[in-house]
């Protein structure tokens, strides 16, 4: 959300959703060492050459992702205009109606590269110690709450790297702390993204421990995500106290009438079918 012209783009989006009784959340990033990337249109993988219209990526460190152009090191100038580039989206986020900000620090963008200490080598005051590595993020943090004072907040991390050396749950849940005393309301988490040499373990609910344990260490509300796919397994995933909420995504984009599904098996009566589809609604089967 860099200028005003997305933001009048989004409102009526925002009010779209407002409108039918739901609320408008935003998520905003910056990707760092990812960014310059080819259209996911296009034929490409890595950094778009900047005289093929790229631009330069900034990271805390120049450490490339495999297979992306090396980034330039972030000074303290550059530091910085991003603290105050998260606000000012911030700012135009709530003029265009979300009622909900995330911050992301997850997925190997430019939060969680100060965060982890396999992408962050700087010997300044944003990096070594965790407190410094935590530093941007928190700067952000407390940028975001003032430009948005009366708007929920919440912030994503990657609670993992899936690497020797990296970012861990016990970073997680202390950082998580520090964010929620400055007012960050509930904590998302996911795993993963900062580097390619990841071993990840994946299978349905993979990323659940994850958000159980940030929960307890952090004494935080949390979400879960991660091959979640059906009502039963998100409402288990509740029902046991690994997490306040469940997030998904991928199975929205299989299945658009994923909720009505998940109410299906669930036995939740429900009358949100629209009329077109009512000789298609679901049924449970026994």
């Amino acid at each position: 959300m860099w200028n005003d012209q997305q933001r009048d783009a989004w409102a009526p989006i925002a009010s779209e959703i407002r409108s039918r009784g739901a609320l408008a959340a935003i998520q905003l990033a910056h990707a760092g060492r990812k960014a310059s990337t080819w259209s996911p249109l296009k034929a490409g993988r890595g950094s778009v050459p900047i005289a093929d219209g790229g631009w330069q990526a900034l990271a805390p460190s120049p450490i490339a992702y495999d297979g992306y152009a090396v980034p330039q090191e972030m000074d303290a100038a550059g530091i910085g205009r991003v603290v105050k580039d998260f606000a000012d989206a911030a700012r135009r986020s709530v003029e265009a109606g979300f009622d909900v900000l995330e911050v992301h620090a997850a997925h190997g963008y430019l939060l969680h590269e100060f965060l982890s200490p396999l992408s962050n080598q700087r010997t300044d005051s944003y990096g070594g110690s965790l407190e410094n590595r935590a530093r941007l993020l928190l700067d952000v943090i407390d940028a975001v709450r003032v430009a948005a004072p009366t708007t929920p907040v919440m912030v994503r991390f990657s609670a993992t790297d899936w690497a020797e050396g990296g970012w861990g749950v016990a970073d997680t849940a202390t950082v998580a702390a520090w964010a929620a005393q400055r007012g960050v309301v509930f904590i998302d988490i996911s795993s993963g993204g900062l580097v390619a040499h990841q071993q990840v373990i994946a299978g349905p609910g993979y990323q659940v421990p994850f958000a159980r344990e940030v929960r307890e260490l952090a004494g935080v509300p949390v979400s879960a995500v991660g091959m979640i796919t059906t009502g039963a397994q998100a409402e288990e995933v509740l029902a046991s106290g690994a997490a306040d909420a469940v997030m998904a995504a991928r199975e929205w984009l299989r299945d658009p009438h994923f909720a009505l599904r998940a109410a299906t098996e669930l036995d939740v009566d429900i009358d949100y079918w629209p009329a077109q589809y009512e000789r298609a609604r679901l049924t449970r089967t026994r």
